[in-house]
């Protein structure tokens, strides 16, 4: 039986979500299909990239993860079939695919779309059932479209580095607002090579420990600690991060004055000494 995710940025307000997987069980009734989240947040790539690849990396082999973001960046000539670490990945090609990576994938194939049909998101959800069912039937992913074509490519957001500090940007704002920076737990040794270190933010707030949990703390205090997908995460136990020391996601996209004074609500930095 194949195993199947779905990750959208559609939202849950219509018949959008139920539609494709009715159009998916059409193709195969016995699909499984599990979903992992519609509420990416429009047009933000490097936190669909942090929910995509954390997601991916806990499922078995060989699971079929269709990413249904910011399908139309452009007008679709094609559609991606990626096979990396024994996981299928079936995208757009407008870069996402390959922050989600973090790398260039093992094996890309192109699926061709009809000029013919009109290219809304269910056309694009029979495309992508279609190429997993031929999968699932033994057919040889070169022949279920164009091999070794050349994809968009975007780099995901990385933490800036100097001699002794390292900056992250605010990737995603959980359910708790609970806030998570794209700095790794190996990315943070590597750069602190055994000092003593001070979290800051918002430029007065600091924290100079890590938590292993949010007990590790009394109620209302602020910690950090590394998440479950091994990323910095800035919290309070019991209480809302985000929303008491106002800080929000980063936007690439800030190129404007306003935007820029906001980049202090949407980094945090950690000093070494």
């Amino acid at each position: 039986m194949a195993l199947l995710t779905l990750t959208s940025d559609i939202g849950q307000q219509d018949y959008l979500v139920g539609a494709i997987k009715g159009q998916l069980l059409q193709i195969n009734p016995i699909f499984n299909i599990i979903d992992i989240t519609h509420q990416l947040a429009p047009f933000n790539y490097p936190q669909s990239a942090y929910i995509c690849r954390n997601a991916i990396r806990n499922f078995p082999d060989r699971t079929y993860h269709l990413i249904l973001v910011n399908l139309f960046e452009k007008r679709p000539e094609k559609l991606l079939l990626a096979f990396h670490k024994n996981q299928y990945i079936f995208c757009a090609d407008n870069g996402l695919l390959t922050m989600i990576l973090e790398e260039k994938p093992e094996l890309v194939i192109g699926l061709p779309l009809n000029k013919n049909n009109i290219k809304n998101t269910l056309y694009c959800v029979q495309v992508f059932g279609k190429a997993i069912n031929d999968v699932v039937n033994g057919i040889s992913l070169q022949d279920i479209g164009e091999p070794d074509i050349t994809i968009i490519e975007k780099n995901h957001l990385r933490p800036l580095l100097g001699e002794n500090w390292i900056e992250g940007q605010i990737i995603f704002i959980d359910n708790f607002e609970n806030v998570i920076v794209n700095i790794s737990r190996e990315e943070f040794e590597e750069q602190r090579k055994g000092r003593s270190f001070s979290i800051v933010f918002k430029r007065e707030e600091t924290i100079d420990k890590i938590s292993e949990t949010y007990a590790d703390v009394m109620e209302g205090e602020k910690l950090a600690l590394f998440n479950s997908g091994g990323y910095l995460e800035i919290a309070i136990n019991k209480g809302n991060a985000a929303g008491l020391f106002g800080l929000h996601g980063f936007m690439e996209q800030s190129q404007n004055t306003y935007l820029q004074n906001r980049l202090y609500y949407q980094t945090v930095r950690i000093y070494f000494v």
